[in-house]
C-alpha cells in the first residue's frame, strides 16, 4: 500500500501541484492508486434519503438487494454523487449543506482525499424543489430562438453551480423521429439542425458557467421501433449518420461538451452500452471526444438483464468498460467487486482501468476536486451554509416568461383571437386549473415530488384560467376533473358552461409522469396520436354548441386533432410551457404577447397514421402507389400571428465550388397594421444526388422582429458543407450540381425560390467541416 496523502505542511506530490499540467497530475495520481481505488473513480453512489419513496422507475434495481451504504465504499474513493437535490424535496440551503457533508465524508474516506463529481438532471431548470421550472425542450424548439435558450442554459448554471453541483445530465439531442415515443416531451424537435443549434447553445452557456453538461442519449434512442421506450432502433448508417448524429457532432465540436451518456437502446442488434465502434470508434476516434462516458441509469446492469448479452455483472462491466464508458450510475454495482474480480484474474486488462480513471481524474482536476472539497480551504462553489439561496429568483421566473410567450405556437385563427374582453368567456377542459399541465416528467413537481402529495410545488405556476382571469377579468372558469374526463357529468357540465358563453376556451393535452403514470413522459409511450382519455368527446360535445371555441393544447407531443381543429375558431399548441408558462398561453388568447412560436414537430393529421416528419425522402410523401397519406394537418416550422408577411426579392448567388458558399437573401415585409415576429426559414434540397436525399431540409432561420410596413433583408451565407451527406460508400460528401433553395414561412409554405450550382470534383469534407449557416438582418 502507498503512503498516505501528506500533511498541509509536508512537500506536496505532483497530482497535487495545481500548476502541473493536468495529464501530469492524473498520471501521478494514477500510479499511487489501487486497482480498487482507480475502480472506485468510476463507480457512482445514490445518496438516498432515509424514506426515499417510491422507485422512479419500475425495476430499476434489478438485483432487489440492499443498496451498499457510503461507509461501505468511501474507503476506495468515489467518481460521482448522484442527485442529492433531485432524489427527496430538500430546501436549497439544506441541500448544499447535505451536499457539502457528503463531499467532506468523501474526501476524509479515501487516501487522497479527493470528493466526487455531484450531478443531477436539469432539462427543464435545476432538477430541486423549489427551482425555476423552465420550458420543455419542445418549447425551446419552438422558439427557433438560440439565443434566449442560451439564457435560460446560464441561469440554470447559475443555480446549480450555487448549489455545489458539477454536472448536469441535459441536453437531450434526441431528434423525434415518432412522436408516440414518450420522451418526445424531452427533444427539441424533428429536425437535426434546429436540435443541434439549440442544444449546443444550451451547452455552451453551461459549460462557460463551469457545468459540464451531458449529452444524450449517444445514439439513436429516439428511432426506436414503433416509438416504444428502449425497443431496438432500426436505422441504417446514413440515418443514424445524417439525421440522429448531426446534434451531437455540433455540440461536441462547438458547444465543447465534456460528456456523453450511452443510450439504452441497441441499434442493429449491438447495445449502445457494449459498443465499442459507436463510443470509441466513432465518438473519440472520429468525432474527437476527449471528456467522459457515462452510464445511463442501470443501463450497464441492463446488458445482463434486459439485452441479455451479458451473463453476470462482472461481464457487463467489462463489455462497457472496454466499450468505452468510464462511470457507472446512478450507483456501483458492475464496476465495484464484479469488475475488480476480472481485473485481478487478468481477464479485463487493468489499462482499461486506467483509460477510464485517468478520464475521471481530468474532469476533477478540470473542476478543482483534486484539491479537496470546494469552499473548505481554497474558496469556491461550496453551496450557501447561509441560508441565502434562491433557486427561483425574479430573473429567473422573469427568464422562463419570455420563453414560454416566445414558444407558444397559433396553428389557427378565424379572427376570435385575440380575445378584447373577458365578458362571456368561459374557460373549460381538464387542464384548464391543472398547475402540472406545465411541466414535463424531468421537472421536479413531476418527477418527485407527486411522492409527497403533503408538501407545496416549490414553485408558484399559476393555471392558464388563474392567468386568463388576471389579463381579462369576467372569465368564467368551468374545469373538468382530470385529464381523462371520466364522467359523463364533466362532459355535459363543459358543454352548457359552452352553450352559456360567447367564446369558449378548451384546455386540452398531457399530464406528464413516468412509466405509465402520465400520459406523457418517460415509459408513457401511445399506440396512437389520439388525445388521451376522454378529451376528444370532451371538445366534440363543446364544438357541438356552436359557440365559438379556442382549443388550447398543453402537452409534450403534437396530436392529431384533425377533427377539432376543422371546427374551432383557433387553435394554440405549448409544450409543457413551465411555470410562467399559464400567464404566457393567456397574454397570446388576450393579446398582450404577440404570438411568434414555430412547429419544432409536425401536427399529424390522423391519430392512427404513420409517423409524420417532413424530413422525408420523395417516396415517403403522397403518391399514388399508396392509399396512405402521410402529410400532416400542421407542418414542421407552422405558425401564425396578428399580422402577415410578404416575402420578395430572392436573391442567389449563381454557383459555387465544391467547398465554396453562395449568399441566399430575401426581404420580408410586415404588411399588416400589428408589429410582430416573423421567423424566415430556409430550406435546400439536392434534386438529383448519388442517394436519396431529403425533399429538403432546414438550413437556416432568422427571428425578424417588424413594425407594420417595416421590411428587412435576410442574409444566409451557405457553405458547400451544409449540402453534404453520407454517400454510397458510406463517407460524407460534397457532390457538384444544381442545389434548390427555397425560402418562405414553413417547411410547406415557401413562396420563394431558386437554385445554385456546385462547381468542381465530389469532395470529402473533413472533421473541421461547416456545421452551420450565418444569418444576418439587415433593416431596410
Amino acid at each position: 500500500m502507498t503512503e498516505a496523502v501528506p500533511a498541509a505542511n509536508a512537500t506536496r506530490e505532483p497530482w497535487q501541484d495545481r500548476e502541473s499540467p493536468v495529464a501530469e497530475r492524473v498520471a501521478d495520481l494514477l500510479a499511487r492508486m489501487t486497482p480498487e481505488e482507480k475502480a472506485g473513480q468510476l463507480a457512482g453512489f445514490w445518496a438516498m434519503p432515509a424514506e426515499p419513496g417510491e422507485p422512479v422507475a419500475p425495476m430499476e434495481d434489478d438485483s432487489h438487494e440492499t443498496a451498499p451504504s457510503l461507509d461501505e465504499v468511501v474507503d476506495r474513493g468515489l467518481g460521482q454523487l448522484t442527485r442529492v437535490f433531485g432524489t427527496a424535496p430538500v430546501p436549497a440551503a439544506e441541500g448544499a449543506a447535505r451536499l457539502r457533508e457528503l463531499q467532506r465524508r468523501i474526501a476524509a474516506g479515501n487516501r487522497f482525499g479527493i470528493p466526487a463529481i455531484a450531478h443531477e438532471e436539469c432539462l427543464n431548470g435545476f432538477m430541486t424543489w423549489g427551482a425555476t421550472v423552465f420550458p420543455s425542450p419542445p418549447a425551446w424548439g419552438a422558439s427557433f430562438d438560440a439565443e434566449l435558450v442560451g439564457e435560460m442554459a446560464a441561469a440554470i448554471a447559475e443555480s446549480m453551480r450555487a448549489g455545489g453541483v458539477h454536472q448536469g445530465l441535459a441536453p437531450v439531442l434526441d431528434v423525434v423521429r415518432d412522436a408516440r415515443w414518450g420522451r418526445t416531451e424531452e427533444c427539441i424537435g424533428e429536425d437535426p439542425y434546429l436540435v443541434g443549434v439549440l442544444g449546443t447553445a444550451y451547452v455552451q452557456a453551461m459549460e462557460r458557467a463551469g457545468i459540464v453538461t451531458t449529452l444524450k442519449h449517444f445514439a439513436g434512442y429516439s428511432a426506436s421501433r414503433s416509438g416504444r421506450n428502449m425497443a431496438p432502433v432500426p436505422v441504417g448508417p446514413r440515418e443514424l449518420a445524417d439525421v440522429i448524429l448531426e446534434p451531437f457532432v455540433m455540440a461536441l465540436r462547438d458547444g465543447g461538451a465534456r460528456s456523453v451518456m450511452h443510450s439504452y437502446t441497441d441499434v442493429d442488434g449491438m447495445p449502445a452500452a457494449a459498443d465499442e465502434r459507436l463510443l470509441t470508434g466513432l465518438l473519440r476516434d472520429e468525432l474527437g471526444f476527449t471528456g467522459t462516458v457515462v452510464a445511463d441509469y442501470f443501463g450497464i446492469s441492463f446488458l445482463e438483464t434486459r439485452h441479455r448479452v451479458s451473463g453476470s455483472r462482472g461481464e457487463s462491466g467489462a463489455l462497457a468498460l472496454r466499450a468505452g464508458i468510464d462511470v457507472e450510475l446512478p450507483t456501483v454495482r458492475c464496476y465495484g467487486e464484479p469488475l475488480i474480480e476480472l481485473v485481478r484474474a487478468g481477464t479485463v486488462p487493468e489499462e482499461l482501468l486506467d483509460r477510464a480513471a485517468a478520464r475521471v481524474l481530468a474532469m476533477k482536476a478540470e473542476l478543482g476536486l483534486l484539491d479537496g472539497v470546494p469552499g473548505d480551504e481554497d474558496g469556491g462553489d461550496g453551496g450557501d451554509a447561509d441560508g441565502d439561496l434562491d433557486f427561483d429568483p425574479p430573473e429567473h421566473r422573469a427568464l422562463a416568461r419570455r420563453l414560454a410567450e416566445e414558444s407558444v405556437v397559433l396553428l389557427s385563427n378565424d379572427g376570435v383571437l385575440p380575445l378584447s374582453t373577458g365578458d362571456g368567456v368561459v374557460v373549460t377542459g381538464p387542464l384548464a386549473e391543472d398547475p402540472f399541465a406545465m411541466m414535463g416528467c424531468y421537472t421536479f413537481p413531476s418527477h418527485v415530488g407527486r411522492q409527497h402529495p403533503e408538501l407545496p410545488l416549490g414553485v408558484e405556476i399559476p393555471s392558464v384560467a388563474d392567468a386568463l382571469r388576471a389579463e381579462l377579468p369576467g372569465v368564467r372558469v368551468a374545469g373538468s376533473k382530470d385529464v381523462f374526463v371520466a364522467d359523463d357529468a364533466d362532459i355535459e357540465a363543459a358543454a352548457a358552461a359552452a352553450r352559456d358563453a360567447g367564446v369558449c376556451v378548451i384546455v386540452l393535452g398531457d399530464r406528464a409522469g413516468l412509466f405509465g403514470r402520465g400520459t406523457s413522459g418517460e415509459g408513457c409511450d401511445v399506440e396512437t396520436l389520439a388525445l388521451p382519455g376522454r378529451q376528444a368527446e370532451l371538445a366534440e360535445a363543446v364544438l357541438d354548441t356552436g359557440t365559438p371555441t379556442v382549443i388550447v393544447m398543453l402537452s409534450g407531443r403534437p396530436y392529431a386533432i384533425e377533427g377539432l381543429a376543422d371546427r374551432a375558431a383557433a387553435v394554440v399548441q405549448a409544450f409543457f410551457p413551465g411555470e410562467e408558462g399559464g400567464p404566457a398561453v393567456a397574454g397570446v388568447l388576450a393579446g398582450r404577447v404577440d404570438p411568434s412560436g414555430r412547429m419544432p414537430i409536425s401536427v399529424p393529421r390522423r391519430a392512427s397514421g404513420p409517423p409524420t416528419t417532413y424530413l422525408r425522402a420523395p417516396m415517403d410523401g403522397s403518391h399514388d402507389w399508396s392509399t396512405v397519406d402521410p402529410v400532416p394537418l400542421y407542418p414542421f416550422g407552422h405558425g401564425l400571428t396578428w399580422t402577415t408577411f410578404e416575402y420578395s426579392d430572392l436573391e442567389v448567388g449563381e454557383r459555387a465550388a465544391t467547398d465554396g458558399a453562395v449568399t441566399v437573401s430575401a426581404v420580408v415585409r410586415n404588411t399588416g397594421d400589428r408589429a410582430g415576429t416573423e421567423v424566415a426559414q430556409l430550406y435546400l434540397s439536392d434534386p438529383i444526388a448519388s442517394v436519396v436525399r431529403p425533399v429538403r431540409w432546414l438550413a437556416g432561420w432568422a427571428r425578424v422582429r417588424l413594425e407594420p410596413g417595416e421590411a428587412a433583408r435576410v442574409s444566409f451565407e451557405v457553405h458547400a458543407d451544409r449540402t453534404s451527406f453520407t454517400g454510397a460508400a458510406l463517407r460524407r460528401v460534397v457532390e457538384p450540381g444544381t442545389i434548390g433553395v427555397e425560402v418562405g414561412r414553413s417547411s410547406a409554405d415557401l413562396p420563394l425560390r431558386g437554385s445554385f450550382t456546385l462547381e468542381g470534383p465530389v469532395r470529402e469534407p473533413g472533421p473541421d467541416r461547416v456545421l452551420t449557416v450565418p444569418v444576418e438582418v439587415t433593416p431596410l
